[in-house]
């Protein structure tokens, strides 16, 4: 496969992602053609984007001249076979396996044979996406963060069987569109969310134990990061977890979700409703605390027979820190991601994560690994086999190195 130029791109799907990413490819100079199954939802993303362009001029961060240029990049397509001689598809419609590998079997056939297939998943199986068509070697993840015309991170994701000039071709694409980009192997989550999964969950967890939202996230507010587990919720919307639950018919049981439950069920999706694990005053975006939210994650815990007590932003801390780390571990020994740095660029560009400490691998070695494996050793005695140290971890803490002293393989 000869090195692969990249000139014409497609978007399938005119949601919010699909409308980031359509951004991103016009304001790189890549010509744009534009999917969606619903005309009237395409339209309103087209008039969306000219209205974002309309304003970046006003704000002075782009001429008119410009505007106009980008505008004329991104064009409407009636369907896939008006797309077929594009060099790349980028895939954004909403996070349903079946409906991605549809996509994929229909593009697959009508789009020219060495055009790349791209899925703006941020949690699904590439190679199950892939498997679909006949041309795995050139299908791959590209996770963009929203919104994603402002936001730097793009997650990679090569599957197992994503050819090399593939790989270098996404990766020229997101330096073009002055993207920060770092290359994730293929697991649920990738590096990004499987690492926050595990931080959610702690900090879901003391909400039963005896915490509330606000102390959750004012103290992880306090360490450095942009905002607190629960202020993201807010702002990224509780339903969409919660709806997702109720598709796959799975995980509505679980006691950690029963906060996020109660407060969907009450129509408490987050900042778009108004409230969510906060309240919003009319046209704010300020999260106000709610004594409201604080009764039900009482009754909630009570409820599933926690016996709640007082927990500080020290333990808060620790958890949350610690639940990152091993989960990073975890993914630097399956050499899903290539590096510590690579997993630290993710949570300084895509998760808030304090700039000044670097991200969460080098926060972990500056602490030192030893203080890292006993802080785990201990949870892991006070609370179960989840908190076990990665291997790595045991093998680095013996060798006297650190994360960075670490290369993944493959």
């Amino acid at each position: 496969m000869s090195q692969i130029e990249i000139q014409r791109a497609a978007v399938i799907g005119a949601g919010t992602m699909g409308r980031g990413i359509v951004m991103c490819l016009a304001n790189a100079g890549v010509a744009v053609q534009w999917v969606d199954n619903n005309p009237q939802m395409l339209e309103q993303a087209l008039t969306a984007v000219s209205e974002t362009y309309a304003h970046n001029v006003r704000q002075g961060r782009i001429d008119q001249a410009e505007a106009d240029a980008r505008r004329a990049r991104v064009s409407a397509a009636a369907d896939y076979l008006a797309i077929r001689d594009v060099d790349l598809v980028i895939e954004a419609v909403y996070e349903n396996l079946e409906l991605k590998q549809k996509i994929f079997r229909e593009l697959d056939g009508l789009i020219q044979p060495r055009a790349i297939l791209a899925s703006n998943t941020s949690a699904l199986d590439i190679d199950a996406i892939a498997a679909v068509t006949r041309r795995p070697r050139q299908v791959l993840g590209l996770h963009f963060f929203s919104p994603a015309h402002i936001m730097k991170l793009l997650e990679i994701v090569r599957g197992a069987a994503t050819a090399p000039q593939v790989l270098e071709a996404a990766l020229a694409l997101g330096e073009r569109m002055g993207k920060v980009s770092v290359v994730s192997g293929n697991c649920p989550g990738f590096i990004g969310n499987r690492m926050l999964r595990t931080y959610v969950l702690e900090a879901r967890k003391m909400l039963l134990e005896g915490a509330f939202p606000y102390q959750v996230d004012a103290a992880l507010q306090g360490f450095g990061f942009a905002m607190g587990p629960f202020r993201m919720y807010d702002v990224v919307g509780i339903d969409l977890e919660w709806r997702a639950r109720q598709l796959a018919g799975k995980g509505q049981e679980a006691h950690e979700v029963q906060v996020d439950n109660r407060l969907c069920e009450a129509g408490r999706f987050g900042q778009k409703s108004g409230k969510g694990y906060y309240h919003y005053e009319p046209g704010s975006r300020q999260a106000e605390h709610d004594v409201q939210v604080d009764a039900l994650v009482q009754q909630v815990s009570e409820g599933l027979g926690y016996r709640r007590r007082d927990i500080g932003p020290e333990e808060i801390l620790e958890r949350c820190l610690l639940a990152l780390v091993n989960e990073g571990a975890k993914i630097l020994e399956e050499g899903i991601a290539g590096s510590a740095h690579d997993i630290d660029l993710v949570y300084l560009n895509g998760y808030g994560f304090p700039a000044d400490k670097g991200g969460p691998m080098n926060w972990a070695d500056r602490q030192g690994l030893v203080s890292i494996q006993q802080g785990l050793l201990r949870l892991q005695a006070e609370s179960g086999a989840h908190w076990k140290p990665a291997r790595l971890i045991d093998e680095l803490v013996q060798a006297g190195k650190g994360f960075a002293d670490h290369r993944a393989i493959g």
